[in-house]
């Protein structure tokens, strides 16, 4: 199934005109993918008045044409930086404003603008395509859905296989291996691997310490398969775990089930992440869950919806998040229980089935 990029296109126009924006210099690579389907890098693209075009480079020349072969497009020279060239087509197209995201161009970019065309009045307007690619559409589901397929499948291969003497780097090396030969472009992101007192460090790279120098290992990791990511975190216990990890790990899941019941159209996304909130600091653990709940991500594993405090926006149908509570215990243990899940008209939908439950499994 291919993406409708005219529709998404006909969505930024509306959005375009409902903000009184008058066009837009696209400049992030992931919102240029979106509404063109071009897999290429240092391109933008312009919208004005209905119409697009890509501003891109020879390298990519003919994978434009492949790709985007109805689109307009401005090739420039191989002595040419990419703001110079925008700079230089955009000054003859008759414009009086002109309206950057600002969010994805650097401040020499920014001057190079202001720069070389001056009787433009240049202003920011960032947030506009991340807010349409909020809201997935069936081919953008069906594709977190095939990522999060070849994630699971990776990670019950790698399971099967984890031996005591496997070091953390062992195991993220072997989940991208397997990722790759499963059909995926590669890991949505560096794996975390954690084992015992490392899994407390939500963002801890994989070092040499082995599995069996402690009694569970934390593994955060994803896939992406062709453009799109998918985001699930598990705990695997290996050997005799404490009473109070015991503890944490059920606390950890009891507050992230009842954080992924509530999720439904309408409800505030600060609301889901306060439910899962409650449930851990009345347990005694609140100021060890440190991160907020969850994040939006599909081209990119971050992006523009949280669930977290203070984000008072209601969840809307295809909105697709991540529910991922965490305890982080420095020097003692870390566990965190991470499913994606989607909005729909009724409720929500978890895409993801990996088992959470407590298992003990027996490593050589």
């Amino acid at each position: 199934m291919t993406p409708d990029y005219s529709k998404r296109r006909e969505r930024l126009f509306r959005e375009l005109k409902d903000s009184k924006i008058p066009n837009l210099l696209v400049t992030c690579p992931h919102n240029v993918t979106y509404l063109t389907g071009f897999t290429g890098e240092d391109s933008f693209l312009f919208a004005n008045r209905g119409e697009i075009t890509i501003l891109s480079d020879q390298r990519y020349e003919e994978q434009l044409q492949s790709e985007c072969p109805d689109d307009a497009l401005f090739i420039r020279g191989a002595t040419v930086s990419l703001m110079d060239a925008a700079a230089k087509w955009l000054a003859p197209q008759g414009l009086t404003e002109l309206c950057v995201e600002s969010q994805s161009t650097t401040l020499a970019q920014w001057e190079k603008l202001n720069q070389e065309l001056k009787t433009l009045s240049i202003r920011s307007s960032n947030g506009v395509i991340e807010k349409l690619r909020e809201k997935k559409d069936a081919t953008e589901i069906a594709a977190i859905e095939r990522a999060i397929s070849i994630a699971e499948r990776s990670f019950t291969s790698v399971k099967a296989m984890l031996t005591g003497q496997m070091t953390e780097k062992n195991v993220a090396d072997e989940i991208e291996f397997s990722i790759r030969k499963l059909g995926g472009a590669g890991s949505a992101f560096k794996s975390i691997v954690g084992v015992g007192p490392r899994a407390a460090l939500p963002h801890g790279r994989p070092s040499d310490k082995r599995i069996e120098e402690d009694a569970f290992v934390l593994i955060d990791w994803g896939a992406k398969e062709n453009l799109y990511l998918s985001d699930l975190t598990r705990i695997i216990v290996t050997g005799k775990a404490t009473t109070k990890f015991r503890k944490i790990y059920q606390t950890v899941l009891n507050a992230q089930e009842a954080a992924i019941r509530a999720i439904r159209p309408g409800i505030m996304m600060s609301e889901v992440d306060a439910i899962a909130r409650g449930i851990i600091d009345k347990a005694g653990f609140g100021k060890r869950f440190t991160h907020s709940l969850g994040h939006s991500f599909g081209l990119q594993i971050h992006e523009s919806i949280r669930l977290a405090r203070g984000q008072d926006r209601p969840l809307e149908p295809d909105m697709v998040v991540t529910v991922e509570p965490g305890i982080y215990i420095p020097g003692l243990a870390g566990v965190r229980i991470e499913d994606d899940v989607l909005v729909t008209k009724s409720g929500n939908r978890v895409l993801t089935s990996l088992p959470k439950q407590w298992e003990e499994i027996a490593t050589e």
